[in-house]
């Protein structure tokens, strides 16, 4: 089932996508009262400084300057063990014994299992997430909004399934998220989030991807159960996965995709109804053709509202193909006049992407460099903003924690003379992660957002395995929070009020 196939996978995925009180009444950590970023990479980097305004940056209002303002509303017990779980999780060793561990036969065993679940709910589940089911992530949305004026996300947070049982299951739980959202005023949260992969099986995206691949490839080969998208390939799109003609879709597989279709339907037909947007979530490139493909078909359903789309799609900025297959969607999208959303973001599986690209004797399909995948997403996050300016239907979810991709979008904001509250550009952030840029960007007046995942301690492992990977030194924006938390702990501890 879903629940088991997430156990018994995360340690395959490490590299995707924690305060110390067990999972209760909702609480306010230090990575939920501050702000940096979500979805991307950054170059691993000594701790950095803290960050000081240049006299010509004054046409951006992120200041992440004043440890002691960005912190404020966060008491000192819970900025301490923010920073625990924080510095814990950038301790490369110490991420790799909790791996083993949880990826071990310790995991068989009933007593040590409890010990190893029991150990993680209290400290980096309660970091990374926001309750065990929806009831009690929609609390936990309530009160960190009422804290800090973040917004939340609800991620049910069940990956992959393998089985139409599984996503039957996992459909009832993407609906019962929508209720939860539903039940919050609507200045509380975004947007609700979905994944392809658990509520269609694995294998068929897979089988899906390649029969779409070889469609690309050749053009004269057509298929027959193919509902009307928009582009998912552009000419620089990596197709090696497929270098021979896939077996056509089984009459059994035909009637899982169908039924895959009915289950991300009925979802956005819910969100339809409840005006709750939906983020559909991005995954490596060997299934990303077929949940980019269901995605876009679900919008020209379901994106009627002219003014605000329901179904988001995701952009992985550091995949090479990233701008040109946004165009071509944007471009599609204007023709058909379908409002379209997108969330940006930089990516989530660099290493599994270069394993199977050298697998299979192919150059990797994510960029060469981290610059070049800043620029890749700051030209695409310019493009969106401009889309999204000039009266269209088009919504951008800006998912980052690189401060300096948040401060040239406020900078073109302005530029564009953009309302930042009317709900078409927002920014978003992993819970637990990026607090400083969070608060920064709603300082300046944007809507800001926390990923905020929920689900059993047990189905939650593999994102905080992901998560603890990132904070190690990913992500130089981990080390930013983590050095302001510290001088923020020291200047309460001489002033005499920890």
């Amino acid at each position: 089932m879903a629940a088991r196939l997430l156990r018994t996978n995360f340690i395959r995925r490490p590299y995707r996508f924690s305060a110390l009180s067990p999972v209760g009444q909702p609480t306010v950590t230090a990575s939920t009262a501050v702000v940096p970023e979500i979805l991307s990479f950054g170059q691993q980097a000594p701790e950095p400084p803290v960050p000081h305004p240049k006299p010509n940056e004054a046409h951006n209002d992120i200041d992440l300057s004043d440890q002691a303002r960005l912190f404020a509303s966060v008491p000192t017990s819970d900025l301490l063990r923010s920073t625990a779980v924080l510095h814990a999780a950038a301790i490369g060793p110490m991420v790799d014994l909790g791996s083993w561990v949880m990826s071990s036969k310790l995991m068989e065993t009933a007593l040590t299992r409890d010990m190893v679940l029991g150990l993680v709910k209290s400290t980096f589940y309660d970091h990374f997430c926001a309750g065990e089911d929806a009831d009690a992530a929609a609390q936990r949305v309530r009160s960190v909004y009422e804290a800090t004026g973040l917004k939340g996300m609800l991620v049910y947070g069940v990956e992959h399934a393998d089985d139409a049982a599984s996503c039957d299951d996992n459909m009832h739980h993407f609906l019962r998220t929508i209720e939860a959202a539903k039940s919050l005023p609507t200045s509380h949260f975004s947007s609700v989030v979905v994944k392809i992969t658990a509520i269609c099986p694995i294998s068929l995206l897979k089988r899906v991807s390649d029969l779409l691949r070889w469609e690309y490839k050749t053009k004269n080969f057509k298929l027959s159960w193919k509902l009307k998208s928009f582009p998912v390939f552009s000419d620089s799109s990596p197709l090696y996965h497929t270098n021979s003609e896939p077996e056509p879709l089984t009459a059994e597989e035909e009637r899982e995709l169908e039924a895959a279709h009915v289950r991300i339907q009925d979802i956005c037909r819910k969100c339809q109804e409840s005006n709750v947007p939906l983020l559909v979530d991005a995954e490596d490139t060997i299934l990303q053709p077929a949940i980019d493909y269901m995605a876009y078909s679900s919008a020209i359903l379901f994106n009627a509202d002219k003014d605000r789309p329901i179904v988001y799609n995701t952009i992985q900025a550091y995949l090479r193909d990233a701008g040109e297959r946004l165009h071509l969607a944007v471009q599609e999208a204007e023709k058909e006049n379908v409002p379209m959303g997108f969330k940006l973001v930089r990516g989530a599986y660099m290493s599994s992407e270069a394993r199977l690209a050298d697998s299979l004797g192919n150059k990797s399909p994510v960029h060469d460099t981290i610059q070049n995948t800043h620029d890749c997403y700051n030209n695409c996050m310019t493009f969106l903003m401009e889309k999204a300016s000039n009266g269209s239907g088009f919504g951008v979810v800006l998912a980052t924690h690189n401060a300096d991709s948040g401060r040239l979008a406020s900078k073109k904001a302005s530029e564009l003379n953009i309302d930042k509250e009317n709900g078409k550009i927002e920014f978003a952030q992993l819970y637990g992660m990026s607090d400083a840029l969070s608060f920064g960007l709603k300082r300046a007046g944007f809507n800001v957002s926390k990923y905020m995942p929920f689900g059993p301690v047990e189905t939650a492992i593999p994102y905080l395995v992901r998560r603890a990977y990132e904070n190690r030194g990913v992500m130089a924006t981990g080390a930013t929070d983590r050095h302001l938390m510290r001088m923020e702990l020291k200047r309460r501890l001489l002033a005499g009020n920890a």
